[in-house]
């Protein structure tokens, strides 16, 4: 079977397009034009170009030898916290970006937990020269500020959102009402890969940039472009998304996602859709969602502000029900302990949404010939006083 989207929006039973009748011209709007306009060749021209000269791409694939020792397998990290921003979103800001200019619209507003996809969407606002509002949960304002005065000096109005636990499922209602309320000037633009179609399918094509770079730099340094395991992190899924993307129906590779366990799956404190998730309606999206019995979102926690979401966009949910990918729940003693470790043993603070990513190796059973290709989402500059404040969970690395 193929894991992608049909002609209908859907991954198999997950997907489509389920929103309110005020929302109905904006999203076909976008269903209509997003093919034509990003398949176009002037796009491709000038995404490909800000990709390369804007955000640095292609992103290096270095082999990290200690930590390949440690874990006994053949390691190499996808630096996408070496893009301008210092995360993956980039990638599919710049797509959008072009997208809603194509389309005529003058405002742009986003959603954003840990700040980075904000940051991005302020970042190419300013690029451009359009209007941007960035929706962020209190919260999140709270724990990552620096993040937050970033998107202030891009030009961004930043609104705290107050209601619910002031997360990121809470910024993404915000937005969309927001968007009701002004359909015509504004591009709602989404950084992961939930939502009604085709964002879910426009933001991982978007994405794809990632797996297509693994694959040429497979290539070129152990003479295969394909590795037998992928790693990556997740939450709404776009960093996973375009990790796989190029691989999902290859079955010679090995799909891994590290989703944010909170304090543990049973613990009520947690993130872990695909564990905890059954099929729901979310932001617009059938997909995994952690719900009461009675249909009520329950509210997700981690310690990882990009990761607690309490949803999976479709994509992921259908290839973790058809068993085409491996999902561990990493908590967040795991994931500190992880990203302290990468930060010792190859000089690389990750985000702590790539934590997670690391502290899966622990749980894989690896074979020293194995190719492993992990996904570092972003740095961890945003999070070094998250790492201070939880440092107790890393004593094996010494004084702080």
């Amino acid at each position: 079977m193929s894991y992608q989207v049909d002609e209908n929006g859907f991954y198999g039973e997950f997907g489509g397009a389920y929103i309110p009748e005020i929302l109905y011209k904006c999203v076909e709007e976008l269903r209509q034009a997003y093919l034509p306009v990003i398949e176009s060749a002037a796009f491709q021209q000038e995404y490909r170009r800000l990709l390369r000269d804007y955000a640095g791409r292609p992103s290096p694939l270095y082999y990290a030898q200690r930590m390949s020792r440690k874990y006994g397998c053949r390691l190499y990290l996808k630096r996408e916290d070496c893009n301008h921003t210092g995360a993956h979103k980039i990638n599919n800001a710049i797509g959008q970006i072009l997208l809603a200019r194509e389309m005529g619209k003058t405002r742009v507003i986003a959603e954003t937990g840990a700040g980075q996809h904000g940051v991005a969407t302020a970042t190419v606002c300013a690029l451009m020269g359009m209007e941007c509002e960035i929706f962020m949960g209190k919260t999140d304002v709270e724990r990552q500020h620096t993040n937050v005065e970033r998107m202030r000096m891009l030009g961004a109005k930043v609104n705290p959102v107050t209601t619910g636990n002031m997360t990121l499922s809470d910024a993404c209602s915000a937005a969309i009402r927001d968007w009701c309320c002004h359909p015509s000037d504004t591009y709602y633009l989404v950084g992961s890969t939930m939502g009604p179609h085709p964002y879910p399918d426009l933001v991982a094509r978007l994405q794809s940039v990632i797996s297509e770079e693994i694959k040429v730099q497979l290539q070129d340094q152990v003479g295969r472009d394909y590795p037998d395991y992928l790693v990556a992190c997740i939450g709404g899924g776009s960093n996973a998304a375009g990790t796989v993307y190029h691989y999902m129906d290859d079955e010679r590779v090995r799909i891994v996602l590290a989703e944010a366990g909170g304090h543990g799956v049973d613990s009520g404190y947690t993130a872990a859709t695909i564990h905890r998730g059954r099929t729901g309606i979310l932001h617009g999206s059938k997909m995994l969602v952690m719900q009461t019995p009675d249909g009520q979102i329950e509210e997700a926690f981690s310690i990882s502000a990009g990761l607690d979401y309490p949803g999976v966009g479709p994509m992921h949910s259908n290839m973790a029900k058809h068993g085409r990918t491996q999902v561990l729940a990493i908590n967040d003693d795991e994931a500190i302990h992880a990203g302290y470790e990468m930060t010792r043993l190859e000089g690389i603070i990750p985000a702590i949404e790539s934590a997670h990513a690391v502290a899966a190796l622990g749980k894989m059973t690896l074979l020293p010939d194995d190719i492993v290709v992990l996904t570092v989402s972003g740095r961890g500059d945003k999070d070094v006083e998250t790492y201070l404040k939880n440092k107790e969970m890393a004593k094996e690395y010494g004084d702080f």
